[in-house]
Formats: structure tokens, C-alpha cells, sequence
């Protein structure tokens, strides 16, 4: 049984109004609707209110208040995740790090920057360019997701094969507890002492703090950067390629992967060469100094042939390599092209499972009567199969739901997770039991109940409740009443 709240919603709102600018205190439904769900449309809700601190130390009140009257809390970055991680609750407050969006510092001795978690992924690469460096993740929704978010999620990137995920790129959070106090995690260092609270705290999706300021590394910008794009006759033997390509020792910057679905959509978008005829296409990207791209490119594209390709293309200038990965990083949109609607996963699985999946996915394709675009990071294992339907239809959405829970099953089935880097959030949760026993799951919410006993943090998210969870194994599939409108 929920507690009764401890404050009524005006009071609420007239505590937030005397500390914040009440122009970023949004209290009326029609001005909260764009928070109602974050990039995943098909779960939504309406908050209790909204409010855009603008400092620290609005943001310590926030949660001291919050806290004190025991309100939900649910943290908020540019609200392009793809798990429902920032749909809000009726009885919580969307705290958005929106205003947060400056760059503090750019220290070209260190090779780092200090940023405010609103300030958007691509923004830091264009900040430090003029210095030589640049940020590594690079997520498809780079142009618009925020670094909060990305330390939410622990986002990935065409190039996190070479480059690592967010967690391998980033040095030090500054985090307000839920309580209102602010702790710095981490250091300028390469270590720090005692447990590894940096790791515990990306990726775990606004269940433990609220991120107020990032330390990034800083990488100096290749010499050369070139994209051999290969065609393949057949999605498996792109899928062989890749597992070969790793064999034989190379570690391209990036290796992407399409399928014939997922190429006919990107070049109708781009207009980036894709040959159209191709089943698969794998971008590899190689970058060094110009005498090793040089050796590299070559050893690719012929290993590429001997694997089964029918042809290849290597770009030649900045502007080609931009083309051919536009393709890619517009794929997700430029699917919407081909259906209605599309549901995005997201799973990872070793790399030698890669043809394995591809193929069970085709089969649960035919059983399921749905057409998926299969857009994902080759090299990592890290699929994001893209379900096709119509939710005007009436049941093919819960097909849907249903199909891609039995993806991620088979993730973990061969060996590999249920997130690769868009996170659990609502849209996984069901998964979680298929992936962990009790016994883990009860250590998750021991670190839960350390950090924010009352569960106040993102409620709901994240991590199944225990006495649900044999609930969740006599389950054959999804069932659960979805609050959804359309999907995206």
C-alpha cells in the first residue's frame, strides 16, 4: 500500500516556486505533457509536477524537500532513452537537469572536461575539437542525448568497440544523495581507494543519486579516420565476418552492422551509397596514424573478401566517412520509413553467438508474422533489432512486447545480457528474472537500500521487487496493462 503523501501538490509546488524561478515549476498537465515518457512513447505517465533547478544547490533543496515529505523523485536528461528509465509516476517529481548545460572546463594538459549533466554528447566533441580532442562514446542520438544520461545508462557508440562505453570515458561525478548531500565520486586519477563507486554509479539509471557534474576523458583526434563498407549476400556471413575480422587481431575503431531492411531505409534517409541489393552491410572503421590506416585498410578489405563479401567501398575523405556513418547513426529514425510504428531492443551476446541469434531472430520473425530491421554494434555483440507493427492494430503491440522479451531471453540464453547500454528501466524489468536469481537480485536491492532506503529514487525502475519475482518466472509472456499511446 502506497504511504499517503505528506504534502498536498500545491504546497508542494509553492515550497519549489519559493526556491526556483516559478516559471521551471510546472504544475499544470498540458505544460507537463513532454514529460510524460521519455524516447520509448509506448509506456507514459504523468507526473505530479515538474521542476528545472538551475544550481547545486536548488538541487540539494529539491531533494532535501522531497525527502522530507517523502515525494518520489524521478531524475531527467534530454529524455531520448529507449527503456522507460524517465517515465514519470503520478505521485513523483521529474527533477530535469535540463538548465545544467554548460562546459565548465577544458583541460587540454589532463585531456579532460568538467561538464553539467545537460549538456549534450556532441556538444563536448565540438567544444574540444578546436584543441585536438574529442569525447569517444559517440550514441546514435548523440546530437540530442546529455551526458547525465549517458552516465544514467552507461551509453555506448558506433566506435565503444575501441573507445569503451561511457563508464572507460569518464573520471569523476559529482552526485546529490537522496537525502540532499552533495559527494564527489572518484577523482582526476587513473584509481581511487576503496570500492569502485564510479562503476556502481553509470549505469544505474537514476536509482542512486542525482548527477549534477561529469569529468570526462578527453582523446586526441586520430590523424586519419577511413570506412571500409562492405555488402554481403546473406546476414550470416556478415555475421561470420565479424567474429573473423576480431580473430585475426585487428580492433577496428567501429564495426556496424545493417541488414537489408535497416539499408534500404538508411540510404532512402541519407543517400550515403548503400547498394541497395546487399542483405548485410558492415561498416569497419579504422584510424591511426596514416601509415597504420594504411597497412590496416588493406588487411581488412581483403580478409573481408576472403570471408564472403561481394563488395567493397572505402571512403576517401572526411566528407565520404561522414556520409557512410550518417547511414548508420540515422538508421533508428530513417526506419520509421517502413512501418508505423517500430520497437527498439537492445541486448548483447558474444560475439561468436552472432549468426546463432541472428538466425532464432528470423525464425521468431516468421512466428510472430513481424518484419525486424536488425541496426546494431557488430563488433561488441551489442544488437538493437528493430520490431516492426502497427499499434493500431489491435494485440500486435503486446505481440510485439512479447517477441522482443523472447530476444533478450536468447541473449542471455547464449551467454550475453539484456542490455547492452539503453538500460532496464520499466521496459526490461520482466527480464531482469531471466537473467538474475533471487539471490543477486536481493544484493541489487541491498546497494538500493544503502543509497536510498525509502526507494525513493526512480521507484519502479530498474530492479524487479522481490515478492514479484516468482510472479514474474510462472509468466509465459507479457501481460502487464500498458499505459501506452503510439510508439516510435
Amino acid at each position: 500500500m502506497k504511504q499517503q503523501p505528506l504534502i498536498s501538490k500545491s504546497e508542494l509546488a509553492q515550497r519549489f516556486r519559493d526556491l526556483i524561478d516559478p516559471a521551471f515549476v510546472i504544475e499544470d498537465s498540458e505544460t507537463q505533457r513532454p514529460y510524460e515518457c521519455d524516447g520509448l512513447s509506448v509506456y507514459t505517465e504523468m507526473p505530479l509536477l515538474v521542476v528545472l533547478p538551475e544550481t547545486v544547490a536548488q538541487v540539494q533543496e529539491v531533494m532535501r524537500i522531497c525527502h522530507h515529505y517523502q515525494v518520489p523523485v524521478i531524475a531527467r536528461g534530454a529524455g531520448t532513452g529507449l527503456c522507460a528509465g524517465a517515465m514519470p509516476s503520478p505521485d513523483a517529481v521529474v527533477l530535469s537537469l535540463a538548465r545544467f548545460n554548460r562546459i565548465l572546463q577544458i583541460d587540454p594538459a589532463t585531456r579532460t572536461a568538467r561538464v553539467q549533466p545537460g549538456v549534450r554528447n556532441l556538444a563536448i566533441s565540438e567544444a574540444a575539437g578546436e584543441l585536438g580532442l574529442y569525447y569517444g562514446p559517440d550514441p546514435s542520438s548523440q546530437i540530442a542525448c546529455t551526458i547525465g544520461g549517458n552516465v544514467a545508462e552507461n551509453a555506448g557508440g558506433v566506435h565503444c568497440l575501441k573507445y569503451g562505453l561511457t563508464v572507460h570515458n569518464i573520471l569523476e561525478l559529482e552526485v546529490i544523495t537522496v537525502e540532499g548531500e552533495r559527494v564527489v565520486i572518484g577523482s582526476q586519477g587513473l584509481d581511487s581507494a576503496g570500492y569502485d563507486l564510479m562503476a556502481l554509479m553509470t549505469g544505474s539509471e537514476g536509482l542512486l543519486g542525482v548527477v549534477t557534474e561529469v569529468r570526462v576523458r578527453l582523446l586526441p583526434t586520430p590523424e586519419v579516420a577511413q570506412v571500409v563498407m562492405v555488402a554481403f549476400d546473406s546476414v550470416q556471413k556478415a555475421g561470420d565476418a565479424v567474429g573473423g575480422i576480431i580473430a585475426a587481431g585487428i580492433v577496428p575503431a567501429g564495426l556496424e552492422m545493417m541488414d537489408g531492411y535497416a539499408i534500404q531505409a538508411a540510404e532512402a534517409f541519407a543517400k550515403a551509397g548503400y547498394p541497395l541489393e546487399a542483405k548485410a552491410l558492415l561498416l569497419c572503421e579504422v584510424d591511426g596514424t596514416r601509415e597504420e590506416v594504411e597497412e590496416h585498410l588493406a588487411r581488412v578489405e581483403s580478409l573481408f573478401v576472403e570471408l564472403g563479401a561481394i563488395a567493397t567501398r572505402v571512403s576517401h575523405n572526411e566528407e565520404e566517412r561522414a556520409l557512410l556513418w550518417k547511414g548508420r547513426k540515422s538508421a533508428f529514425p530513417a526506419v520509421g520509413r517502413l512501418s508505423p510504428d517500430y520497437y527498439c531492443m537492445d541486448g548483447t551476446i558474444p560475439r561468436g553467438q552472432l549468426t546463432y541469434v541472428l538466425t532464432e531472430m528470423q525464425k521468431l520473425s516468421e512466428h510472430y508474422g513481424l518484419r525486424v530491421a536488425n541496426v546494431f554494434h557488430a563488433g561488441d555483440g551489442n544488437l538493437h533489432p528493430l520490431i516492426l507493427f502497427d499499434a493500431n492494430v489491435p494485440g500486435e503491440l503486446q505481440k510485439t512486447e512479447e517477441f522482443g522479451a523472447r530476444i533478450l531471453e536468447i541473449c542471455v540464453e547464449v551467454g550475453g545480457c539484456i542490455t547492452g547500454e539503453h538500460g532496464v528501466g520499466l521496459e526490461k524489468i520482466r527480464q531482469m528474472h531471466a537473467q538474475f536469481n533471487d539471490q543477486e537480485l536481493s544484493l541489487f536491492h541491498g546497494i538500493k537500500h544503502a543509497f536510498d532506503p525509502r526507494g525513493s529514487l526512480n521507484p519502479g525502475k530498474g530492479i524487479p521487487v522481490l515478492k514479484r519475482c516468482q510472479e514474474y518466472r510462472s509468466l509465459d509472456h507479457i501481460d502487464e496493462p500498458s499505459t501506452a499511446g503510439g510508439a516510435h
